[in-house]
């Protein structure tokens, strides 16, 4: 233990000679990531809030034969622009972006409401506008309510009671807490604290083997009496020092900047206190053993420090895939997935975040299955460096 120790505190302080090394593993990702996650989120809230109060635009072609629906459509506001367009030229307005949206109101619009049959309309727009997706579905929607209007008037010239259209009258109870509908976009919050605690220790774990390799001064390093393994077990431990402070000022400039992000607004709250934060770190601390002995491993089969930022760029992706699988798949939290690395401190995560309580036995598998992992992949790095291969 001594050995590792002194190992330990060599390379703990030789790192931190490394400014520029200590400038992007402490400082740029640890700060940036959470300062650009909190401030993409507060500008996408305000965009929110602008496009549900902005009237919606609409280019309306020949709008004298549906008199009353534009009267419908003005009155909750849509701006409507009457334009002489054919359906070519309506086409082309929306490709030319001129407009948004271009409705066209065909010659037989009107003789079709007055028959009692569907009114058709054209509705000429662009789906691969993202930015207008919003306000496409505002309109979708006023369109569905002036014909649920038009549907109730028809049945009531009839003589029939309007609810007959209703046979069910659905009751929509919104059981979620303020707490747990923040978590709809504070989803990605995990995966920037797992990539940024192992950004930490990422130039240390390639200094371990392919740095000092390059430098030549690997060979002269084995031959001190200490044992192999545990060289490489002391520049491990340093590694996983940055990593758990890395964690730490990640996880403290989340707490911090997400107070601003404006979400109360929003009938949201960001359940994220000291205490949630502490607790985040301590769930997330586990991996970082397994982190470093990863990295570690795959740094020792590279032969340069180029070599190795080039694979451990790719093997930060690795722990982050599991989350990735999650999204994509729903998957939700139960005993087996909990033994999954990364995976597991993403459900611990969104349980804080979510304020849940975290059941013991999901705790102690994913604390559990991490750290043995971890402490097998430790081993297999001290396999390694009694390797003579390791100096070729």
């Amino acid at each position: 233990m001594r050995a590792i120790l002194t190992v330990f505190a060599k390379e703990f302080r030789e790192n931190l000679r490394e400014r520029r090394t200590l400038f992007t593993a402490l400082l740029l990702g640890p700060l940036l990531g959470p300062l650009l996650f909190a401030g993409g989120l507060s500008l996408r809230l305000e965009r929110g809030a602008e496009e549900g109060e902005r009237p919606l635009a609409l280019a309306v072609a020949h709008a004298e034969r549906a008199p009353e629906l534009l009267a419908f459509l003005r009155q909750y506001g849509v701006a409507v622009t009457p334009v002489d367009y054919d359906a070519r030229q309506a086409r082309a307005a929306v490709r030319a972006q001129r407009y948004s949206r271009v409705l066209l109101v065909p010659a037989d619009f009107a003789s079709h409401l007055a028959a009692g049959g569907p009114a058709p309309l054209e509705l000429y727009a662009d789906s691969s506008e993202i930015a207008a997706a919003g306000d496409a579905a505002r309109l979708h929607a006023l369109f569905g309510q002036y014909a649920g209007l038009l549907a109730r008037l028809r049945i009531a010239a009839r003589g029939i009671d309007p609810l007959v259209l209703s046979p069910l009258a659905v009751q929509q109870i919104d059981v979620s807490t303020p707490a747990t509908r923040s978590v709809l976009i504070l989803g990605t919050l995990s995966y920037l604290v797992l990539l940024t605690t192992l950004m930490g220790g990422m130039y240390l774990a390639i200094d371990a083997t392919a740095g000092e390799r390059e430098r030549g001064s690997l060979e002269p390093l084995l031959t001190v009496p200490v044992r192999r393994e545990y060289l490489i077990y002391g520049k491990i431990l340093a590694t996983c020092a940055y990593m758990a402070l890395s964690l730490t000022l990640t996880v403290t400039a989340f707490a911090v900047m997400l107070r601003f992000a404006g979400l109360e607004r929003f009938g949201m709250s960001v359940n994220f206190g000291p205490r949630v934060a502490l607790t985040l770190i301590l769930c997330c601390l586990p991996l970082v053993p397994l982190g470093a002995a990863l990295m570690t491993i795959v740094a020792a089969y590279t032969r340069s420090y180029r070599e190795a930022q080039t694979w451990l760029g790719l093997v930060l992706l690795v722990p982050t895939l599991p989350l990735a699988f999650a999204g994509v798949l729903g998957l939700r939290a139960h005993l087996a997935l909990m033994a999954v690395p990364s995976l597991s401190q993403h459900f611990l995560i969104m349980s804080l975040l979510r304020d849940e309580p975290l059941p013991a036995a999901f705790l102690a598998m994913s604390v559990g299955g991490t750290l043995a992992l971890g402490a097998l992949l430790i081993a297999v790095a001290g396999g390694l460096y009694r390797r003579e291969a390791l100096l070729g």
